[in-house]
């Protein structure tokens, strides 16, 4: 009766799709491909696979498994497992309850970007100086944190088969179409640069995929595998306790196993060709050097490159940004439904109810988020070395420090405290096969923990290093 009152999903088809769903966001369609062009391209790509089925396979399969064993949400479910492991679950909520009002405004930035490229401005857009004057606007990103805010409350609202299943059925398969089309197209590009010479997007497709190791040294090597590591928290969306909350409303029935191999496939699929996408566009009409603009990528280079290609940039930007408005709609609402599931069971919440509280405080946040590019700037050196303001920072504790945190004290908790083998016979209930056994159990005790502690320990500047 408590799990039909918390909603679940029709099958593992709904469960994958909305996995992969909040798997596939902006931390793939922005991030990753900045990443792989910075850190020597195809040598990136090697690392993250190697890192996706051993390090995130672990993490992935430990939290969902959690979170189907003790139908909680990630608040809960800790204290469900191990009384003394209850502090856990409340540092696992507040790094969704901490996420959703700053993601919320740069999905705010997409909205506006995919309405400029909608109605014909998408010239506008690339002008220098377009996306600073936007976010420094006072009242314009606030209209658009709001749109795409009450987009993803509204899914959340609706419950879990009703809205998180159904909405992830009709916009994945859209999502992965303008995904393979973008990229299929990117790689059809041609330009010929100043210098006369005709460069392609099949040119920038081997800069992405082809291993370079120019300048790679143990140091550089050590900074790709702490980049790829850090990238697969966003690719996955482990540490986050929303894979503890979707798990809970996965079938006692389902394969387990099974979905979490689809779910890492489709996400590496997703984030690869997110490189393809952009990565070759980039290389035709900057060369090298374009692909280095770093988080600025999205926003900044993309639009001028959409317009040099006349005509037809206006169509493959609206594609482009609506491509990227699904993949942040569908990370959106898995983030919080992370907060909203919490609610529902620590407090007994109704759904409706929580989702309204939720959305109420993500605004209030994300208002002043907005007004931190104008009315309340200021600036803050991070323990990293960066320079920060309120976005940077909420973004910094809750990825840098949170995360991390959470996801050593979750490899303790099951390594050594309840064992793995409650996660493994979680997962193989219905007689399935666990394939990676021997690792799963290497990975959660011993080399997971001592990965997590060296990113953290770069994270918070303990340990420091130039790539």
């Amino acid at each position: 009766m408590e799990e039909k009152s918390r909603g679940s999903f029709g099958g593992s088809l709904g469960f994958v799709l909305a996995a992969a769903g909040s798997a596939v966001g902006l931390g793939n369609i922005w991030r990753f491909p900045y990443l792989a062009a910075r850190d020597g391209g195809g040598l990136f790509l090697v690392v993250y696979l190697i890192l996706a089925i051993t390090f995130g396979f672990t993490l992935l399969t430990t939290e969902v498994a959690i979170g189907r064993k003790t139908k909680q949400s990630p608040l809960t479910a800790y204290k469900k497992l191990n009384e003394k492991y209850g502090f856990v679950g409340v540092l696992a909520c507040m790094v969704p309850f901490m996420i959703m009002p700053y993601y919320s405004v740069i999905g705010g930035w997409v909205v506006k970007y995919f309405i400029a490229f909608a109605t014909g401005h998408g010239a506008e857009a690339a002008e220098d100086g377009y996306f600073t004057g936007f976010i420094t606007h006072q009242t314009e990103p606030i209209i658009m944190m709001i749109i795409f805010l009450v987009a993803c409350a509204v899914i959340i609202y609706m419950g879990v088969d009703k809205g998180i299943e159904s909405s992830s059925r009709i916009i994945m398969p859209i999502l992965l179409v303008l995904v393979i089309g973008i990229a299929v197209f990117s790689l059809t590009i041609k330009h010929t640069n100043d210098s006369g010479d005709v460069v392609t997007g099949l040119q920038g497709l081997k800069v992405y995929v082809i291993p370079s190791l120019k300048g790679v040294g143990i140091k550089e090597f050590f900074f790709v595998v702490t980049d790829a590591l850090g990238q697969l928290f966003f690719s996955l969306s482990i540490a986050m306790g929303i894979m503890i909350a979707y798990g809970s409303y996965v079938p006692d029935d389902a394969n387990l196993v099974k979905s979490i191999n689809q779910i890492e496939i489709f996400d590496t699929a997703v984030a690869f060709l997110a490189g393809v996408m952009i990565i070759p566009a980039v290389y035709v009409f900057n060369g090298t050097d374009g692909m280095s603009a770093g988080p600025s990528l999205m926003f900044v280079a993309l639009p001028k490159i959409f317009v040099a290609m006349g005509k037809a940039g206006n169509i493959i930007g609206t594609m482009f940004f609506a491509m990227v408005l699904f993949a942040a709609v569908t990370s959106g609402m898995s983030v919080l439904e992370a907060v909203v599931s919490s609610f529902i069971d620590k407090f007994n919440m109704e759904r409706q109810s929580a989702t309204v509280v939720e959305t109420i405080a993500a605004l209030v946040i994300g208002v002043i988020v907005c007004l931190g590019y104008n009315k309340l700037y200021f600036e803050v050196p991070l323990p990293n070395g960066s320079t920060a303001q309120i976005l940077d920072i909420l973004d910094y504790i809750s990825n840098s420090v949170l995360m991390p945190i959470v996801a050593i004290l979750t490899c303790i908790l099951v390594g050594w405290v309840i064992k793995p083998s409650t996660i493994i016979e979680e997962s193989t209930k219905n007689g399935e096969k666990f394939g990676r056994k021997g690792l799963y159990i290497a990975m959660i005790k011993f080399i997971a923990p001592v990965l997590l502690i060296i990113l953290f320990m770069i994270s918070v500047g303990i340990v420091r290093f130039k790539s």
